[in-house]
C-alpha cells in the first residue's frame, strides 16, 4: 500500500466550501481508500491505496466531493518521500521554532517565469522566501496575516498552490509515518 498526503485546497475557508473533516474521511474511505486520517478543518488527510497514478487519483477525489457537496476543491496529492523532502529542503530551519512563521506552499508544477524579484520588492525587512522546485519557502516572523508577500505569492506563475504552515506540515508528516510500515 501506498502512502498518500492530500492537501485540500479553499476548503473551510470564510464559511465557504464547508467539509466536515468526519464526512471526508466516510467519502474516501467509500472510495476504497484505506486507514484514512484527518487533521484539522483545512482539509489535510493522510490515507493509504493501492492506487500509484496520483492525477487520476486526485481528479477521482475531487468527483466525489463535487457530487456530494457541489464544490470541486483542488486536491494536491503527494508521497511520503515527497513531503520528507520538501521538509528537508526547508532553507529556514530556525522558523521551525514558531512553526506558525513558517509557512510550504505546494504548487502543482513547477512555474516557468516567477516574478520573484516583485515579491524580493514587497516583502518586509525580517521576511525570507525561497522558491525550490515545486515549494515556496516562507518566513514571516510577525505573522502570516500581515504579510503582503504571502498575499502574492504564487500570482502569474501559472500554477496552482496551496499553502500549510510548519506545524501541519510537521504533523501530517508525523501521522503518515505512523501508517507506513518500515519508514
Amino acid at each position: 500500500m501506498n502512502t498518500i498526503i492530500a492537501l485540500l485546497r479553499g476548503i473551510n475557508v470564510g464559511g465557504h466550501n464547508k467539509l466536515p473533516m468526519r464526512e471526508l474521511k466516510v467519502l474516501l474511505e467509500g472510495m476504497g481508500l484505506a486507514n484514512v486520517q484527518t487533521y484539522i478543518q483545512s482539509g489535510n488527510v493522510v490515507f493509504q491505496s493501492e492506487e500509484t497514478e496520483q492525477a487520476g487519483l486526485a481528479q477521482r477525489i475531487t468527483a466525489v466531493i463535487e457530487a456530494s457537496y457541489g464544490f470541486a476543491p483542488q486536491v494536491f496529492l503527494l508521497d511520503l518521500a515527497s513531503l520528507q523532502a520538501a521538509m528537508a529542503a526547508n532553507p529556514f530551519p530556525e522558523g521551525e521554532a514558531e512553526p506558525k512563521s513558517l509557512h510550504l506552499f505546494f504548487l502543482d508544477g513547477v512555474p516557468e517565469n516567477p516574478d520573484l524579484d516583485a515579491l524580493e520588492a514587497i516583502k518586509r525587512e525580517n521576511e525570507r522566501f525561497a522558491l525550490i522546485d515545486q515549494v515556496f519557502y516562507l518566513h514571516t516572523p510577525d505573522g502570516i496575516g500581515r504579510s503582503k508577500l504571502a498575499e502574492r505569492a504564487g500570482r502569474g506563475w501559472g500554477v496552482s498552490i496551496t499553502a500549510r504552515n510548519w506545524r501541519t506540515v510537521s504533523k501530517v508528516y508525523e501521522m503518515a509515518t505512523a501508517v507506513t510500515p518500515n519508514y
